[in-house]
């Protein structure tokens, strides 16, 4: 009862925030609603700090957004990837979410540090240097070694206890859209949408999943050197405290930073350091925005911040490089095929049609210049489709397909003329070749040779269990047993109990 009185006080906090951004009931719906529904806004709108007039409707969102806190500044990330719900201008307002506060005091980084490593914490941490970036979840400090010099990622104090407050309050709001809201809204499956993004910031909240991510995806890139991952000081990682090496260079977000540098190839290697990370290992970096990449001063780019990360399994990967190998090829029928083989589109659909839809899509992306083609418009003409073809969002793509329109932006930031299209054929090229080719073969005649023996293996167990089970279906049923004293005395008090409610009712509606 507690819990439910918190998430619905929650939820009108964000209410009102939202109301205050003028994101409720907004001025270009305003006179459509009666008088007292708009006066509660129009009242919050008035005090200091209300909503500014002449914002976008995805800015005062992004705005409201950050006011409230770091687990709906990730909804609001989340909700930047379907453009094809809420727009493809507000999805990119919510894409440049800002995430900054004013950084905790000195006390709570030494008592953190204390708690995690004990007193001797001033050993391993003897240089730590004042915070140079605070965020709604962790700030950052340098410290001086005599190996060398490492960031420190602190998490602030009580946020894990705040996130998870707001998370329930979400799932017990995702749970009545599901139920009861518009069709669009359940489109979006709401509770997988929600469970997905809970998922991921709850991970978060533990810095020793963030190190065990930067390590693993320091291995992946640098099997080809697009990108490359700071190393990880174990010593100084604990669950509340992160330490990775520190990044001599420039962030992306930097105004002078490309001075000099080669645009196209920037662009390239971030596009294929994420294809070849996600195709190749099923494993890649769900935040690439210019905050988070540093161009190192030996000219190599340098990933960091690896809080949101995103996983996607073979079958997934196989339908992302067939689906990319289509467009790229134009065989929209193999685009149809694959869409109905992952189950993706239900069956009572025709696949001949749906490949007619996908060319509409796909035709019109041939044959111009690279500055007008768009992965994000392409994205949400295909949504748009699939949703026609009855697909629902598949929560294990979410993050997959929020990065890869996250890529482009960045990359076209970079180079105009991007063509993200082009940046991708080497890498599904690849793939297709490993996968399909000789060595994907032999490969996958191996691991069909090795499921068929460890099936054989089990053989004597499942064949004692079948004599098991034919033995006692043969066997003859016991006599029930007897009711003892007790249960006669509760079968006779049932049998009177239930004629007595059955006077009661006949009494009470008559014959």
């Amino acid at each position: 009862m507690l819990d439910a009185v918190s998430d619905y006080l929650r939820l009108a906090r964000a209410g009102a925030v939202m109301a205050r951004n003028d994101v409720i009931a907004p001025a270009e719906y305003r006179n459509r609603i009666p008088w007292f529904a708009r006066l509660p806004g129009a009242v919050l709108r008035a005090l200091p700090g209300g909503g500014k007039r002449g914002r976008r409707p995805g800015q005062r969102f992004a705005a409201a957004l950050e006011k409230l806190g770091p687990a709906w500044i990730k909804l609001g990330q989340f909700l930047a990837t379907r453009p094809d719900v809420i727009g493809m201008e507000a999805a990119s307002d919510l894409g440049r979410l800002k995430d900054a506060l004013p950084p905790f005091s000195r006390a709570h980084v030494e008592r953190t540090l204390r708690e995690e490593f004990g007193e001797g914490y001033t050993v391993l941490f003897p240089g730590l240097g004042a915070p140079i970036a605070a965020a709604s979840v962790a700030q950052v400090h340098r410290l001086e070694t005599p190996e060398g010099a490492w960031a420190v990622k602190i998490l602030r104090p009580g946020v894990e206890r705040d996130i998870q407050r707001d998370l329930r309050a979400m799932r017990r709001a995702a749970r009545l859209a599901g139920a009861r809201g518009p069709a669009d809204v359940k489109r979006m499956e709401p509770v997988a949408f929600v469970e997905t993004m809970a998922r991921s910031l709850t991970r978060e909240m533990d810095l020793r999943f963030e190190a065990g991510a930067a390590s693993e995806f320091a291995e992946i890139a640098a099997i080809d050197g697009y990108v490359f991952a700071p190393a990880v000081d174990w010593e100084r990682t604990s669950r509340r405290v992160l330490t990775t090496q520190w990044i001599w260079g420039k962030s992306l977000t930097d105004p002078d930073v490309l001075d000099g540098v080669d645009r196209p190839d920037l662009a390239n290697r971030i596009t294929r350091g994420f294809l070849a990370s996600a195709l190749d290992h099923g494993f890649f970096h769900a935040d690439l925005h210019e905050g988070n990449m540093i161009l190192a001063a030996d000219g190599r780019l340098a990933v960091v911040d690896f809080g949101i990360m995103g996983r996607i399994g073979p079958n997934e990967r196989l339908f992302l490089a067939e689906i990319l190998s289509g467009f790229l090829k134009r065989d929209y029928k193999r685009v149809s095929q694959v869409h109905f083989e992952a189950g993706y589109v239900p069956s009572d659909h025709s696949m001949d049609e749906f490949a007619q839809a996908l060319r509409a899509v796909g035709e019109p992306i041939f044959g111009k210049d690279a500055s007008n083609l768009s992965m994000a418009r392409v994205l949400i003409q295909l949504l748009d489709i699939t949703h026609q073809f009855g697909m629902h969002l598949r929560p294990e793509l979410i993050l997959l397909q929020k990065t890869m329109v996250q890529v482009e932006g960045v990359s076209r930031a970079i180079d105009p003329a991007h063509n993200i299209w082009g940046a991708a054929q080497p890498i599904v090229d690849r793939w297709t070749r490993r996968e399909f080719g000789p060595e994907g073969v032999r490969k996958a005649a191996l691991e069909a040779v090795s499921a068929g023996l460890r099936r054989l293996r089990k053989l004597p167990a499942t064949l004692d269990l079948l004599d098991a089970a034919i033995a006692r279906a043969a066997a003859p049923a016991p006599p029930p047993a007897p009711l003892k004293s007790a249960g006669w005395v509760w079968l006779l008090a049932g049998i009177a109990i239930t004629a007595a409610c059955a006077a009661a009712l006949w009494w009470a509606v008559g014959p």
